[in-house]
């Protein structure tokens, strides 16, 4: 059995789709993981929807993960157990979900204190009875010294003592989203990347849909929506202030953002195919070493900040900091020339309640989402990750039927949808691929056998265009291929032959200059403090 044809997304059919006149049941602003899935949800259940995202999909946070989908081991070693009861229940749905983006994950925990070894193994316990029977993984086993050099053979091996093997899940955060955008454009609904919501529209004081500017021409969309969504993760705030009567005090922030540093390394670092988790640092944090598309990822910190840039830099001290922790758990320490990309995220934590100043460690924040109306019926969903993103829009969606902003509609409906690239139940995949079964597709596509780069062909920046939303040479090199995420240069090298494919297919300017101006910044490591 084949996959249906890609859905096209040329722009001028998008725009002349979003200037028609209609209501909507239900307008989302914010087109990262937790705004797509709202978007897919209600679409599934039969609402007429549109989204609007003012950059690309995942341009911020939701491509800038560890990678993981999981439960969360610190998150338990917090306490934060109904949080990972419903995050490792999600992490089975994904696997069904998107098994050609999502795929186990063995880790390893490095034993090297006499106390280690039995601690963990029990906490692991508690984590496996959290999944459940339905989790489809292995349990969690103990190692000795012999069975974790075998598992992990990257690891430093003075001292060791044994460790700890359990399973999770990991994917590949970018395409997931797109994935997502794609999947709800096929169940109906309308998403438009590059279109800024910049006003809300009120009717007797309620919000009654919004105005949308195409940040490409600049022309405007006012659109009118049952209800309106707010899902711009760390920027929810300035949308709220929208939804403020006139005259009105700001409301106080919801969020605060906190700083995720990653760095990538070759995978010699750590080979074997198994990730390796140090569950406290020196300074009690968490770090993981991971495999991933060939290369290995260090990370990461939780750094408070007070604002929220769209590139957000490292310091020098999280830099030393992750590289310092590798190199005491790595048998060959990774050094900063070794660096092949840098990249940072910023996590929309929810402010503790009564906490105006943000003082409280971001560390000590849960990852709990919460989901609030504003005084006009601005529906606000902030907090979560990313693993918990189908669980979160069916909250957003029972709260706005709660509100008498949407009717009630059966839920549940996306716990056994397959995504836009899954094969049919029938045929698992073999190994992980970012187009799944739209392979053949691809395939036809002139250029599927032109290498730009690795894993990159000349057909996968047609498809990126013709399918997956794709405007700019960031687009495909940073979220439909990974490339900048993985080695910055590489990706600044095939940037201009990238360019030219892109501006023959949409007709655009494809921001060359600019794409060369980030990869730079992916290349460069803070100075030392």
């Amino acid at each position: 059995m084949s996959s249906p044809p890609p859905l096209p997304t040329r722009r001028a059919d998008l725009l002349a789709r979003l200037a028609q006149p209609r209501q909507y049941d239900l307008a989302v602003v914010g087109g990262g993981a937790t705004g797509l899935g709202v978007a897919l949800d209600a679409a599934a259940r039969g609402f007429s929807v549109v989204l609007v995202e003012s950059h690309d999909f995942a341009h911020g946070t939701s491509s800038r993960s560890t990678k993981l989908v999981h439960g969360g081991v610190r998150y338990l070693a917090q306490g934060h157990l109904p949080l990972v009861r419903e995050a490792l229940h999600e992490r089975a749905t994904l696997l069904r979900m998107a098994p050609h983006l999502v795929h186990p994950l063995e880790f390893v925990l490095p034993c090297y204190r006499w106390w280690e070894k039995p601690f963990y193994a029990l906490g692991l316990k508690a984590y496996d009875a959290l999944a459940g029977r339905a989790a489809g993984l292995p349990g969690s086993r103990g190692l000795n010294r012999a069975q974790t050099l075998a598992s992990l053979p990257g690891v430093a091996a003075a001292g060791l003592r044994g460790g700890v093997a359990y399973w999770d899940g990991q994917f590949d955060d970018a395409r997931l989203a797109l994935a997502l955008a794609r999947t709800a454009a096929r169940e109906g609904a309308l998403l438009v990347n590059y279109c800024a919501a910049v006003a809300l529209r009120h009717d007797s004081g309620r919000v009654a849909g919004l105005v949308c500017e195409d940040r490409e021409t600049g022309q405007r969309f006012p659109l009118q929506a049952r209800c309106v969504v707010n899902a711009t993760g760390v920027w929810v705030d300035a949308l709220r202030q929208l939804d403020q009567p006139s005259g009105a005090a700001p409301s106080a922030a919801l969020v605060t953002p906190s700083q995720g540093v990653h760095l990538v390394v070759d995978g010699d670092f750590l080979p074997g195919g198994r990730a390796l988790l140090v569950p406290r640092t020196a300074d009690g944090r968490v770090l993981f070493a991971i495999p991933w598309l060939g290369k290995v990822l260090l990370g990461t910190t939780d750094t408070p900040r007070s604002d929220a840039p769209r590139e957000p830099l490292a310091t020098a001290g999280e830099v030393d900091f992750i590289l310092r922790e590798a190199g005491r758990c790595l048998r060959r320490p990774p050094q900063r020339a070794d660096v092949r990309s840098i990249w940072v995220g910023l996590r929309p934590l929810v402010r503790p309640g009564g906490d105006a100043s943000g003082s409280t460690p971001t560390q000590g924040i849960g990852r709990e989402h919460t989901v609030r109306s504003g005084p006009g019926g601005l529906v606000t969903v902030a907090g979560g990750k990313w693993t918990t993103f189908r669980a979160m829009a069916e909250d957003v969606l029972a709260h706005c039927v709660q509100a008498g902003l949407l009717d009630r509609r059966s839920g549940g409906v996306t716990a056994d949808l397959r995504l836009v690239g899954a094969p049919p139940v029938a045929l698992p995949m073999p190994a992980p691929s970012p187009h799944g079964d739209e392979q053949d597709g691809l395939a036809a596509l002139p250029g599927a056998a032109l290498v730009l780069a690795p894993e990159l062909t000349e057909a996968q920046v047609r498809f990126a265009a013709r399918h997956e939303y794709a405007r700019t040479v960031e687009d495909v090199l940073a979220r439909r291929s990974r490339l900048l995420f993985l080695d910055a240069a590489t990706a600044g090298a095939a940037a201009p032959a990238v360019a030219a494919i892109l501006a023959e297919e949409t007709g655009s300017d494809p921001a060359l200059a600019a794409f060369a101006a980030l990869a730079q910044q992916y290349q460069q490591l803070p100075t030392t403090e």
